[in-house]
């Protein structure tokens, strides 16, 4: 492997060289959504971003040799009441299936318009309670978890470095969400890892009763079942690292004795909408599947090669401000880009390192324009521009055209190359400027092989 991919590392607050556990397999965990509401545009920013560190991972290392994991949580307070509102008819545990099950497929058709690959494995939070409560026992076995009133808490203070990630000192730490105050507690830090439920909410057995898991353990039982106890890559948006983050790793790193969960931690920054922070308080929420299908935005739909590529014009760790006016440069720059098809060429130099270098999509997509307007010239050049744009998951796609036209198309580009052979130069500017007056973009080059002249076309956007 000769590329060399550095980033930073939210932990030590570094940039540095990647180094895989193992490099025939490379392991990343990305947060994924809990599936009570649709995905909103906040949301599809982190989605997103580890997609194009999964296509950058699996081009330097091999598509069989990395493991991508980002889970589903389906079991929460926030479905609980959503299910108890929208199906009050249904008992509790079909109204939470009927919930979970229209959102989460409604986030699978979302992140797939966005050119998002699907992960290695997406595990479902209420497949792993098994993992989650033998990982508490290990925890009150070894003394970092004790029962208090009905629920099992983490005891902060009986981790030495705890708060490792957002360095903040322990007596700063306040309950993070879905962590109440309460007098049980040791600490006002300390937080729930199993808690009781009552006859109207979901629960599984367990040594401490019929209940269901807080929020963290979800984390770490699902990255350790598929990616073990220590593995290369975490990720997720900036809002996780406390406590979600902090709270997974002080877990993990106490029931299994070891000194990372995960050697690098990776984190998003914020988006806000038409520079405002997004809530349905200020009537900016948007979803992805509005942008998509409605006019909820801008007063139209937008493709989701768009919304990807005006995610990527902003750098992964900054925050951006997401707007009517991003998008329609995002548009503009992909009107200019030709559609192609990967043909086994190489990625750009250009675009490798820009990837490489702690994910610098702006740098990427600034190479890729580069490249564009070459790509319409140049046989070679397309096939780079291809093989480029496809590692950043935002490749033009050729428009389906009926039959007839196709071949109404090729006859009027044989004709043309007729006249350029005669050197009937007028007449064969006159064809090109027809057909694109119709919206068909054509494309000199050259045969690598024979070295003669060839036309290819495409339906512009």
């Amino acid at each position: 492997m000769s590329t060399t991919l550095r980033f930073y590392n939210t932990l030590t607050r570094e940039k540095t060289e990647f180094a895989p556990i193992d490099p025939q397999n490379v392991r990343m965990y990305v947060c994924g959504p809990t599936v009570y509401d649709f995905a909103h545009i906040g949301n599809a920013r982190p989605v997103i971003v580890f997609d194009v560190l999964y296509r950058l991972l699996r081009h330097v290392y091999g598509e069989a040799h990395v493991t991508y994991a980002r889970n589903i949580t389906d079991v929460d307070d926030k479905i609980n009441a959503r299910a108890l509102r929208d199906h009050p008819g249904l008992p509790l545990n079909q109204a939470i299936r009927a919930v979970t099950e229209k959102t989460e497929t409604q986030f699978h058709e979302d992140v797939a318009e966005l050119g998002c690959l699907e992960p290695t494995v997406e595990p479902r939070a209420t497949d792993s309670i098994a993992e989650m409560v033998e990982i508490i026992g290990k925890l009150i076995g070894n003394g970092h978890a004790y029962v208090a009133s009905g629920e099992v808490l983490f005891d902060t203070r009986s981790m030495r470095d705890y708060g490792q990630l957002s360095k903040r000192p322990l007596d700063e730490q306040q309950a993070g969400a879905r962590v109440a105050v309460d007098a049980h507690k040791k600490n006002p830090g300390d937080f729930v890892l199993w808690k009781l439920s009552s006859h109207n909410e979901p629960g599984w057995e367990s040594p401490w009763g019929r209940g269901r898991p807080g929020w963290h353990i979800e984390c770490s039982a699902m990255s350790q079942r598929y990616l073990g106890e220590v593995f290369d890559i975490h990720g997720g948006g900036l809002d996780l690292i406390f406590p979600h983050h902090e709270n997974e790793i002080a877990q993990s790193r106490c029931a299994h004795g070891t000194d990372v969960m995960a050697n690098v931690w990776m984190h998003n920054g914020f988006v806000q909408v038409e520079g405002r922070k997004m809530s349905k308080s200020e009537g900016n929420f948007i979803t992805i599947h509005d942008l998509l299908h409605s006019q909820a935005f801008g007063g139209r739909q937008w493709p989701g090669e768009v919304l990807r590529l005006a995610m990527l014009m902003t750098h992964y760790r900054e925050p951006i401000d997401f707007s009517v006016k991003r998008l329609e440069e995002a548009e503009r720059l992909l009107s200019k880009w030709p559609a192609a098809e990967v043909s086994g060429a190489q990625p750009c130099d250009t675009v490798m390192n820009a990837l490489a270098d702690d994910l610098n999509t702006v740098a990427a997509v600034q190479a890729l324009h580069a490249l564009a307007q070459d790509a319409h010239y140049n046989l070679e050049g397309a096939a780079v521009f291809a093989a480029s744009a496809a590692l950043l998951g935002v490749l033009p796609q050729k428009t389906e055209v009926d039959e007839a036209l196709a071949s109404a198309v090729d006859a009027l580009v044989a004709m043309r190359l007729e006249m350029l052979k005669a050197k009937n130069f007028a007449e064969a500017d006159r064809i090109r400027n027809e057909l694109a007056d119709k919206g068909i973009q054509l494309k000199d080059g050259k045969d690598p092989a024979t070295g003669e002249r060839v036309t290819t076309w495409e339906v512009k956007r």
